[in-house]
Formats: C-alpha cells, structure tokens, sequence
C-alpha cells in the first residue's frame, strides 16, 4: 500500500492511498485544479483514480468533490447523513456515482478493505477509516474533538497513522478567535489538541516503528514544530523512543507528503 497526504489543514483536506489494483482520493477539500496539481506532484495520473472516500461534509474536506467526481466520473462513498447534508456548492452528483458507506461498515475495494468508525465533531456523522491491504494497516483519525475507546480500538495495531495534532491550547486561548469558536475548537465536537494527540497516542502506539503523520495543524493556533515537540514530550515520558519506537512526520496545508510504501512492521527488539 502506498500514501501520501496529499494536504491537511483548515485550508483544504485530501489523502491518496494505493494498492496494486486500487487507487481512492480520501477527501476533496481543494479546487478539483489544486487537487489535480498535487496528484501530479506526486506522479499520479487523476484519470487513474477509482473512487473518492469522504469523511464528512464540511467545505475542507468537500470544495472540489462535485467538480472531480464529475470530471473523473468517479463513484463517490459516504454515509446517508453525509450525503443529505453535503453543502449547495457542491453541486450536483450524478446519481450512479452516489453510493453510501455506512458508518461502521466494511468497504471492498479491489484488493483494498476500508473500515469506518464514528468520530466526535461538529459534522453530521462524520467518520475515520483504516485501510487494510496485504497485512498492513493505515489509520485515519482528524476532525475529532475527543478520542474514545471506540476509536482507539479501531487503529491500534496500526502501522501508519494520519492523526489530528490541531492546536496548541495555550495557542487557542490567548490568540485572535471569538470565545464561542475557541469553545467550539475545545469541545468534544471540536478538534485534537497537541497534548490530547501525544496522550491517545500513547495508548495507540506499540512501539513497532509506526510511522505518525501530525495531520489538521491550525495555521492560528499552532506551529509545526510546537506539534512535533508536544507529541514527542509526552510519547518519551510514556517511553516510547521517537525515531526508533515511533516516527513523526509533518502534513502541510498546500503540499502532499512523499508518497510512502506501507507494509507490515514486525515488533522491534
């Protein structure tokens, strides 16, 4: 299996996965232009793709869904309530590309097997996946204000994991933001923060060398390397030894990581 996230932030959302016989856009949340321009970045042809995965409708994760599902004919999934609250500017969606894929249901893609669970945000039902392909396991988990057993259970034993590090509070609380959004953000609908991040991870993570990509980062509330070194802090206290045990990557707002290859890690000694 083969990844890239191809951008991740407030500004616009999307995730590339392949396998040998199955390539998903997980997420639309730029210009179908923008999203055509970063698949190339990463040498893939958006005639290629076969499907468009979405986690819930809110305009980071849907502004160009209509436009490259039409354009690329692709067949759309997400759950009923997604579907009926998706927002006016997305258009249309021909009818034969609309599928649902309910929450907590078992997506077969190819040779590519899709999980869906319930996440806590303020969307209508929005979801995290873990995509399964020959033994290994990658998570996705942003857009949730909190981390319940549910969802913990789901991505442990992952190998790679796209988790939320949204802000840092301090960040959120001194900076620029209206109270009612900073409520908003705090809340369990809300988003991750970086110590929030660093602590359910450390219920996730077994050590195997599982790769963590720091996903969601507020360009307000939070800096790059305050994310990094939040989640390091706390992951090192749990003893866990980053860059051995674990590694954190970076996810950017306006450019996809290198695309990875993906496989089974077998337990460090």
């Amino acid at each position: 299996m083969k990844y890239s996230v191809l951008a991740s932030g407030s500004s616009g959302n999307a995730l590339y996965v392949e396998t040998e016989r199955s390539r998903i856009l997980v997420d639309a949340g730029l210009s179908g232009k923008q999203l055509e321009n970063l698949l190339r970045s990463i040498d893939v042809d958006p005639s290629t793709l076969q499907a468009i995965l979405v986690t819930h409708e809110h305009s980071d994760h849907v502004k160009g869904l209509g436009v490259f599902a039409r354009r690329y004919r692709l067949p759309v999934y997400m759950n009923e309530a997604t579907w009926e609250n998706l927002p006016s500017g997305v258009g249309q969606i021909p009818p034969e590309q609309q599928h649902v894929f309910a929450t907590l249901a078992t997506l077969e893609l190819e040779d590519l097997t899709v999980e869906s669970f319930p996440i806590s945000h303020d969307a209508a039902e929005p979801m995290g996946f873990c995509f399964h392909h020959d033994g290994a396991r990658l998570g996705l988990v942003t857009d949730t204000g909190y981390i319940n057993r549910r969802i913990l259970e789901k991505v442990a034993g992952c190998d790679a994991l796209i988790f939320e590090s949204n802000h840092d509070v301090n960040m959120l609380r001194m900076g620029r933001y209206p109270w009612n959004v900073k409520r908003r953000i705090l809340s369990d609908v809300g988003h991750l923060s970086n110590e929030d991040a660093g602590w359910a991870l450390t219920e996730i993570l077994r050590g195997n060398g599982e790769d963590i990509f720091l996903a969601h980062l507020s360009q307000d509330n939070n800096l790059t390397e305050l994310a990094h070194l939040t989640v390091k802090g706390v992951l090192q206290e749990q003893g866990l030894r980053v860059g051995q045990d674990v590694r954190l990557w970076e996810t950017h707002p306006d450019r996809p990581t290198p695309l990875a290859t993906l496989e089974k890690k077998h337990r460090l000694l």
